[in-house]
């Protein structure tokens, strides 16, 4: 059945019989909902970068044309991404508007069943995973290192979960480390032992008192998947299975070790002079685990941050904690202020708010948010990496997009 207004059934997954519009140029294509399996690998290490981004353009993009032109503008614009896929979810329906190429040697524009490394996003899963077991009780939102990774350094025992949650534990980020940082230059397809992370900073103190600022760190949400292993005594990949894939039914989401990517995929950019650089397997996917490594689809993205994002993975009690909220920016900024909740975050737009995460990693760029009753939702995903330090002309553009389609998502104009 579905829910009304928002395309999803009364346990968070998306409307099997919804009709999906693809929109590209000037066609308006009907297609059928199709599952696809994920079976292999992949992410690389995503990059923590902040910036100030340039102030939204006023007024309504103007439509489905108008957010057209938009990505038309984007994949045409110097330095540009090579392509854009972007999936409206709501009203019972789903649409999907893209522009350029997912992969260039084919010539083919992205499709909405493409796999494609989601970063950062990876994240908001882990989150998941975390709060539907503080939900049942096998977790504590203040359950301590110490308590439950006794064997992390001591000076590390008194930080929480809810503290690694929201990016205020003050973890040093094992991702900054100079032995870490080696390996992948020597081998980029180096098998790290993801369980073993954190190894690399073990030596080092908290940057700050567990609490009192805010800072993104990837050591953050490796912790978070070694606390849910520790109660549960199941694998996390196993957890990602059972109260996260299944619930929602997304088959082609995964949480490979290798640097390969299943097939069909978003072929993922390095946008040079000399021309577009194919990165897609350019790194192993062992060295971001739970902070940057889960692999999805467009689709099966645009589910997840619904339920996600709309509270249906969690108890009430526990959505009320989640929604509490510091000053933080996701990796990179998304659109409007942004916020850090608890494995979420808001973005308050010109156009209202909005909760979810972003991510980047080399040949990828994501955002992925909903309206917080989940009815409405949105994928924004980049077959290249933009950040405010890389192109922060470009990225501006991009986040003042994103922010135009926020609002289309929340008016209803797509």
């Amino acid at each position: 059945m579905t829910r009304p207004g928002g395309g999803f059934g009364a346990d968070g997954r998306g409307d099997a019989e919804s009709p999906i519009t693809l929109v590209g140029g000037r066609t308006t294509v009907p297609i059928l909902r199709r599952r696809s399996v994920a079976i292999a690998a992949l992410t690389a290490l995503s990059v923590a970068m902040t910036a100030a981004a340039a102030p939204a353009p006023a007024g309504s993009p103007g439509g489905g044309r108008g957010l057209q032109r938009l990505l038309d503008g984007l994949v045409h614009a110097k330095g540009g991404p090579p392509g854009v896929i972007v999936v409206l979810r709501g009203d019972g329906r789903t649409v999907v508007l893209r522009a350029g190429h997912g992969a260039l040697e084919e010539e083919r524009p992205p499709r909405i069943d493409d796999h494609m490394r989601i970063a950062s996003v990876a994240k908001a899963f882990s989150g998941a995973v975390a709060l539907r077991l503080v939900s049942r009780g096998r977790l504590g939102l203040d359950d301590t290192l110490a308590k439950r990774l006794p064997d992390l350094p001591a000076q590390w025992g008194r930080v929480t979960l809810r503290q690694l949650l929201q990016h205020t534990s003050g973890l040093p980020d094992f991702s900054r480390a100079p032995a870490f940082g080696q390996i992948l230059r020597q081998d980029p397809h180096h098998r790290f032992a993801s369980r073993r992370l954190l190894h690399f900073v073990a030596d080092q103190p908290l940057a700050f008192a567990p609490g009192t600022r805010y800072a993104y760190s990837n050591s953050d949400n490796i912790a978070v998947a070694l606390m849910a292993e520790a109660v549960t005594h199941q694998r996390y990949e196993k957890l990602l299975d059972e109260l996260v894939y299944d619930p929602l039914e997304l088959d082609a989401t995964s949480l490979p070790g290798g640097f390969t990517l299943p097939a069909p995929y978003l072929h993922g950019y390095l946008v040079t002079p000399s021309g577009p650089q194919d990165v897609s397997t350019q790194f192993g996917n062992s060295g971001v685990w739970a902070s940057g490594g889960v692999v999805s689809t467009p689709r099966d993205l645009s589910v997840f941050i619904g339920a996600y994002a709309g509270g249906r993975l969690v108890s009430p009690a526990v959505r009320r904690q989640q929604l509490s909220f510091v000053d933080g920016g996701s990796q990179p900024p998304g659109p409007g202020r942004n916020e850090a909740g608890l494995g979420i975050f808001r973005y308050t737009t010109r156009c209202g708010v909005v909760y979810g995460h972003t991510g980047n990693t080399a040949g990828y760029t994501q955002l992925a948010l909903a309206t917080a009753d989940g009815r409405r939702s949105m994928t924004f995903s980049v077959n290249a990496q933009i950040t405010p330090g890389g192109n922060a002309a470009l990225f501006d553009r991009m986040r003042a997009i994103e922010e135009d389609f926020t609002c289309a998502l929340l008016h209803g104009d797509s």
